[in-house]
């Protein structure tokens, strides 16, 4: 936001829409990427191949800011009214590195955790306990390369140059692709096999071709199951399940289905019990990926409307030193790296010693999205308080931002490790490239709302006006905050009916019925 505004010169709805178009687009891309791993190359080489194309896009932006062909010229001091915005050339050259660095995105983001995961022998007890403090030391490690970035980056950004600012990342990618590829010999690899998706079809197909054919009597064994053992690699065998029993008759052998040697006639007509059950999986997340889409658009109205709140604030921190405004959000990731290690390391085994109790990952989500609720409803507050001061000359302390970026800080440390837990345990582990691009795909989805509720919102308001100062911008974060009431609802009753993947988190969905009852 602040390069975009403050370099090549774009309106603050014009930028905010840049962004959140640009960030859809490079949530999105992992849904990509995890097609190509589980299909095609496997999870390593996308890795490899996506790394390379973020050196690329790093670098390509990085031009946008050191040469003066690529960025508008600075502003005329006398006459700002007359700035001039990036022309054709300059903007499709920040669109082409800001592509490049969405590729990479699309290859890292959904293969790195499930790479990580790969790395424990999930069929030993010292394995199963390694990955599941595995999530939350990975975002606790982003959260502080985060903290790093919107400190010492930011600061350099500001204070020295964009293009300083911006090699430093670029030549951190660099580094990054060195140690990346130096840990070959040591890897765990997963070999693919085969697109998901064509799983997917395959049962939808073979349940409606079999849909005239009727469910067995009870107890009444006329009809058989297709249930052969699973492939090699994968550990955990779905037993069939009753939710959503139309897909059942695609695993319903019928005459002519099999052959002689057991083996089936059409794979698009006989599916196995694990197909079937692979769907249900994906079928039972879907709603409750769809409930965590309004808390990450409070998210990220926050990343798009903070810096411009902290540009006119106050942001002295003793007489001579002044926080960049991109520095402000460092308190949210702060918070991050406080409270996710008192969680993990104190909370969690204290009230389990004490009662025997733990917050199942429905529960840690459903805590995340209140905070989420909660942290709009102060911004909205503190907007209101800063603006009536700012039109009486008087100038808000930028700290005035913490309490609502702490509670957006506690509503990550539940709601993004939560999400990302869930998603790896309730799909087979040769999904595990899918479940995780379902984590960024939700920011995706969130950033297209977010872009449409901006646009909506200028075209028939004064609310988002490009000085702050006289647009009512606290309104806006009051509708983000009641649209996270309604969602609140809607992600009850999804948590309440959703039925864990059979053999994982029993005790945690006993917890589950007895306290949403």
């Amino acid at each position: 936001m602040a390069y975009l505004t403050k370099v090549l010169h774009m309106e603050l709805v014009e930028a905010a829409n840049v962004q959140n178009l640009w960030k859809a687009f490079t949530n999105f891309a992992p849904l990509l990427g995890a097609i190509i791993s589980d299909a095609h190359v496997g999870r390593f080489k996308t890795i490899a191949y996506a790394s390379f194309f973020s050196l690329l896009g790093l670098m390509t932006v990085t031009l946008t800011s050191g040469l003066h062909q690529l960025h508008p010229p600075p502003c005329n001091i006398d006459h700002p009214v007359s700035c001039d915005g990036p022309n054709r050339l300059q903007l499709g050259v920040l669109l082409l590195g800001l592509g490049f660095l969405s590729i990479g995105s699309g290859g890292i983001r959904s293969c790195s955790i499930p790479f990580g995961v790969d790395q424990f022998d999930q069929r030993t007890e010292q394995g199963l306990k390694g990955m599941a403090s595995y999530f939350n030391w990975y975002y606790l490690t982003f959260s502080i390369v985060l903290i790093l970035a919107h400190t010492v980056i930011v600061y350099i950004q500001d204070n020295i140059g964009w293009f300083i600012g911006f090699s430093i990342p670029t030549g951190l990618m660099a580094c990054a692709i060195v140690l990346f590829f130096a840990g070959m010999r040591l890897y765990v690899y997963v070999n693919p096999e085969g697109s998901v998706f064509s799983g997917i079809a395959r049962v939808i197909v073979a349940a409606r071709k079999k849909r005239n054919i009727e469910f067995p009597v009870e107890n009444d064994g006329t009809v058989e199951y297709y249930d052969p053992p699973v492939k090699p690699g994968v550990s955990s065998k779905l037993p069939l399940t009753n939710q959503f029993k139309f897909l059942d008759k695609a695993a319903m052998i019928a005459k002519g289905d099999l052959t002689s040697d057991g083996v089936q006639t059409n794979k698009w007509r006989l599916c196995s019990v694990q197909e079937v059950e692979e769907v249900k999986c994906l079928i039972r997340v879907v709603p409750v990926w769809s409930a965590v889409i309004i808390s990450i658009v409070a998210m990220s109205t926050h990343e798009a409307f903070t810096i411009p709140q902290a540009t006119i604030m106050d942001r002295h921190m003793g007489r001579h030193f002044e926080i960049p405004p991109g520095s402000v959000s460092v308190i949210t990731f702060i918070t991050i790296g406080i409270w996710v290690p008192i969680y993990a390391r104190v909370l969690v085994p204290s009230l389990w010693r004490i009662r025997k109790f733990r917050l199942t990952l429905l529960q840690r989500m459903g805590i995340g999205i209140v905070f989420a609720i909660l942290s709009m409803f102060t911004a909205g507050f503190v907007e209101s308080v800063r603006r009536t001061r700012a039109l009486e000359s008087k100038q808000m302390s930028v700290f005035w931002l913490a309490l609502q970026l702490i509670l957006l800080g506690l509503s990550e440390s539940f709601l993004f490790i939560g999400q990302i837990e869930f998603f790896n345990s309730q799909f087979p582990e040769h999904m595990r490239s899918i479940a995780n691009s379902l984590f960024p795909l939700s920011f995706a989805a969130s950033n297209y709302v977010s872009s449409l509720l901006v646009t909506t919102v200028h075209k028939f308001s004064d609310w988002l006006n490009n000085d702050i100062n006289r647009g009512k911008l606290d309104y806006y974060f009051y509708l983000i905050a009641g649209l996270g009431l309604v969602n609140l609802v809607y992600f009850w009753y999804c948590a309440k009916s959703y039925q864990y993947k059979t053999g994982s988190q029993i005790e945690d969905l006993e917890q589950e019925k007895s306290l949403l009852d």
